[in-house]
């Protein structure tokens, strides 16, 4: 089945996202279930009445933009969730002096995981506190970034 772009999905529907007041954040097209998922968020968090009101709201401009080109497919709208990946200046920022788990392709100091708090991100660097010492790791080395869920 050929579907457009996530680019080009989340370009056509960024203004609708915006209308609603939401950012969407990703579009991820499930081949084996012909599923297509818009992740939103915004700075208060999504409940389920967002999410309705999102997916009412992108429905009519989907079947004009037809991105799976005829084919039926099943709309979802979802919130990223607590534990998604910290990807851009904007989640970075969102949370900062926060705990977050940075994990790494390979290991430094023995570890692939390391702790602490978000201090800063420049686009290429993460910087972190740990135990009262300041950490920087390359953006390119960390598989994922995301807050440290404590319970």
């Amino acid at each position: 089945m050929k579907v457009k772009s996530e680019e080009e999905i989340l370009a056509f529907l960024a203004p609708v996202a915006e209308e609603v007041g939401v950012e969407l954040v990703e579009a991820k097209f499930d081949q084996r279930t012909r599923s297509l998922t818009l992740y939103i968020d915004r700075e208060e968090g999504i409940d389920l009445v967002t999410c309705e009101k999102f997916h009412r709201a992108v429905d009519g401009p989907l079947d004009e933009f037809d991105p799976t080109f005829g084919e039926s497919y099943t709309l979802n709208c979802s919130s990223l969730g607590l534990d998604r990946p910290l990807r851009t200046e904007r989640d970075f920022a969102r949370r900062m002096g926060e705990k977050v788990e940075v994990r790494l392709y390979a290991p430094l100091e023995g570890k692939k995981v390391h702790e602490g708090i978000l201090k800063g991100f420049d686009g290429k660097t993460v910087f972190l506190e740990e135990e009262g010492k300041e950490r920087e790791y390359p953006f390119a080395s960390c598989a994922k970034v995301s807050l440290v869920i404590e319970v």
